[in-house]
């Protein structure tokens, strides 16, 4: 996850040239940067670039990303009047850019032997609906919470319309040309089992099932999730997500048979040194015991500062010790 992006010297020399919501909104750039890990490393599948806010813009909420203070909503929703407020868009058409990308990007990869499929992804309902709410990055989600408590009826109409906006998305992403999805449920582990089957399980399992409809592979994600695999599972998804924070071997036994896992390395294991990250792939296969269906990944992002040749290291012990199985 995030592998085209902050940790490679190309990808910085870019931005020093282009804001961030140029790069995803420049079909050609967005483009060259998916593909820049795929031109450094035998990684096995490309992964889309752009950005999961890129839904909202077109709603009408004033989508910035800030220097150094990161993405910023500047008409947040925090009443039924704001959620009723809310624009709709083709994603034909407002995010017809991404979609673009997806084409140029499928174009490139069909040239390659082997062939390398494309990721694509969107954000999950939940966890644009918090965006949207707090307008910026939280650590407590008293605004999304007291809209989820204090006015269900507005919570699920704002949730209803992020599923269906998300299902449109990503099913054109899917029309473009993109060979499996991913949703990034990443702000969702800061609800217990409760509030997340109350509040958040109907509309993922419709959107889930409406995307799995589409015919291709659909990878659901979420952070600081432990405590919610089970729900995950119901919710649906034909493969489940982990974070670092749970041990694989356990979450897949808790998860059931018939359904894959994807991950799931500490992305700061990556600053360690390369025969102890080494060790880490070969403990993670270990719990996988081969069974099918496990995408190796990191249980979150790639961070800014791991060095590259750790991630060529992390690549070639997957590979290396997944042949020895």
């Amino acid at each position: 996850m995030r592998q085209a992006g902050r940790f490679l010297p190309e990808y910085r020399a870019l931005r020093e040239r282009h804001g961030f919501l140029e790069l995803c909104k420049t079909p050609a750039l967005a483009a060259e940067v998916t593909l820049l890990p795929i031109r450094r490393f035998p990684v096995d599948a490309a992964i889309l670039f752009a950005d999961i806010l890129l839904i909202l813009e077109p709603m009408g909420v004033g989508l910035e990303f800030a220097a150094g203070d990161g993405p910023v909503i500047h008409r947040p929703v925090r009443r039924r009047e704001d959620v009723d407020g809310l624009l709709h868009a083709a994603p034909e058409q407002a995010l017809a850019f991404v979609l673009d990308t997806v084409r140029a990007v499928r174009t490139e990869l069909a040239a390659r032997t082997p062939r390398v499929p494309l990721i694509g992804f969107a954000g999950a309902p939940f966890t644009l609906a918090s965006y949207l709410i707090e307008g910026r990055g939280s650590r407590d989600y008293v605004h999304t919470k007291s809209l989820m408590y204090g006015d269900p009826a507005a919570w699920h109409a704002l949730m209803e319309r992020l599923a269906e906006a998300t299902v449109d998305y990503v099913k054109a992403q899917i029309a473009a040309g993109a060979e499996a999805v991913q949703l990034f449920d990443s702000w969702v582990g800061c609800l217990g089992p409760d509030d997340y089957r109350t509040y958040v399980l109907p509309h993922m399992k419709r959107a889930l099932a409406a995307i799995g409809a589409a015919g291709v592979p659909v990878i659901h994600f979420g952070t600081g999730t432990g405590a919610l695999l089970e729900l995950m599972r119901e919710a649906g998804g034909d493969v489940i997500g982990l974070d670092w924070r749970v041990d694989l071997a356990e979450a897949w036994g808790r998860l059931g048979d018939g359904v894959g896992v994807q991950g799931n390395l500490d992305p700061v294991a990556l600053f360690a040194p390369p025969e102890e990250i080494r060790r880490r792939v070969a403990r993670i296969l270990e719990r996988a015991a081969g069974r099918p269906g496990h995408v190796f990944n990191l249980g979150h992002g790639v961070l800014p500062a791991t060095p590259v040749a750790h991630v060529a290291a992390v690549v070639d012990a997957v590979h290396e010790l997944s042949a020895r199985a």
